[in-house]
């Protein structure tokens, strides 16, 4: 039997070095030289890294801030950056003790200085500045609630937007009039970047109703303090039309799809035909595993070597909150119980940031003998997935893929290798 390990690694992990920041952001980085100040601040989970890249090539009168998911931390970091770990995907005390620091830098800065703000997936969570009518317990508890519900990142991201001193543009306004070059790594759907970390730097095109109708649509029961906030015109995010981004720069550095053309180029270079099927794809995990084994044996129809590829972020209908598995594990079980040993086929699924929703794996690899190993020793797939217990499933069966942080993140990476007929 075939089963492509390797190979299946080394497309992922081509993937995952075409977005790192050492590769991507440098070449985007302003090379005008200012009287003030360079005031790095940085948030998610690269930020660490982004901010490494950027201090060393900016170098001169340069200082910053930077906060990141526990564990995130980039080696050999410049004395002149200081960098905090926080709680993700909920929010800790590091999280809500380090927004309004970053916000106390933004309106500090002088009309000299310029801002450099690096922003990645993970920021929504690692800067937490609830408003004024909420606690910081209601901000954990509301964002526990949608990360549960099935919720869309977009989604999540409109409500905690319009909970937050700090993010939908709100960063910005605490810098103005100072100039402000943000550079992002996207992880969400679509790229855009209001949706990124939840936009701290940038405008936004939802508004409090939208929010208040996410939490009505996904059943949230309110005890009246976070929809009390939700209808004061004062949490309203900044809108495009807001004369103070005129100063603001903005540009993704990289995305999903730079991720999934680095691992298609590479399956080419080894003989294989590709099919990227999209950066953006959604949907609940393990029914997006089943729709793609059904692709997958169709493609086992026709002839050569096919590489199927897809991004995205998927999301998990959460039943056992005791159980352990994030969505890339639950993507390849409904995967694997939709090809049921299929021959010839064979898939990885890995979070790029080497984490799988909040657990020490990236994800998980199969090949074309999983189901029959799962039948040998009596366990049943649709069982572990039915208790949301995926990670269980793939220790038992040693399929588990452990990186440890990446240092960056584009959400979602997935790959079925088929031998046609």
């Amino acid at each position: 039997m075939t089963h492509h390990k390797d190979f299946l690694h080394s497309l992922f992990t081509c993937a995952v070095q075409s977005v790192h920041p050492s590769d991507c952001l440098a070449d985007h980085l302003p090379t005008d030289r200012i009287e003030g100040r360079t005031i790095i601040l940085a948030a998610g989970k690269a930020a660490a890294a982004m901010a490494k890249v950027a201090a060393e090539t900016l170098g001169g009168n340069l200082t910053g801030l930077a906060v990141t998911r526990h564990g995130h931390l980039a080696p050999d970091m410049p004395e002149n950056i200081e960098v905090i770990e926080a709680g993700h995907p909920i929010p800790d005390d590091m999280s809500r003790l380090v927004a309004p620091r970053m916000m106390a830098l933004a309106e500090a800065a002088s009309n000299d200085d310029r801002i450099i703000m690096l922003v990645s997936g993970g920021a929504s969570a690692l800067l937490s500045a609830p408003v004024d009518e909420i606690t910081f317990r209601d901000k954990q508890k509301v964002t526990k609630f949608l990360l549960h519900s099935g919720a869309t990142i977009s989604e999540i991201n409109c409500v905690r937007k319009h909970l937050s001193k700090i993010k939908g543009g709100r960063l910005a306004r605490a810098a103005a009039p100072v100039e402000v070059y943000s550079f992002l790594i996207s992880d969400v759907p679509g790229d855009l970047p209001e949706d990124i970390a939840s936009g701290p730097t940038v405008a936004d095109t939802t508004c409090l109703s939208d929010a208040e109708n996410i939490l009505n649509k996904y059943g949230w029961k309110d005890e009246g303090c976070i929809l009390t906030a939700l209808k004061n015109p004062a949490n309203e995010s900044l809108f495009p039309n807001d004369r103070i981004f005129e100063r603001c720069h903005t540009k993704i550095v990289a995305r999903a799809a730079d991720a999934l053309l680095a691992a298609a180029d590479l399956a080419k270079e080894n003989g294989w035909q590709t099919v990227i099927l999209g950066d953006d794809l959604e949907g609940i995990a393990d029914q997006v595993g089943r729709e793609h084994a059904a692709l997958a044996r169709s493609y086992k129809q026709k002839s050569g070597r096919w590489a199927i590829l897809s991004g995205g972020e998927t999301t998990v209908e959460v039943k056992n909150p005791n159980g352990r598995g994030g969505r890339n594990l639950e993507y390849l079980a409904g995967l694997a119980i939709g090809l049921d040993g299929h021959a010839g086929i064979s898939a990885l699924a890995c979070d790029t940031d080497g984490i799988d929703g909040t657990e020490d794996v990236a994800g998980a690899f199969i090949g074309e003998d999983f189901m029959e190993k799962c039948r040998n020793i009596g366990i049943s797939p649709a069982e572990y997935l039915s208790q949301n217990n995926t990670y269980g499933l793939f220790e038992k069966l040693g399929c588990l893929v452990k990186t440890g942080p990446t240092l960056t993140n584009v959400n979602d990476f997935r790959v079925i290798l088929i031998e046609g007929e």
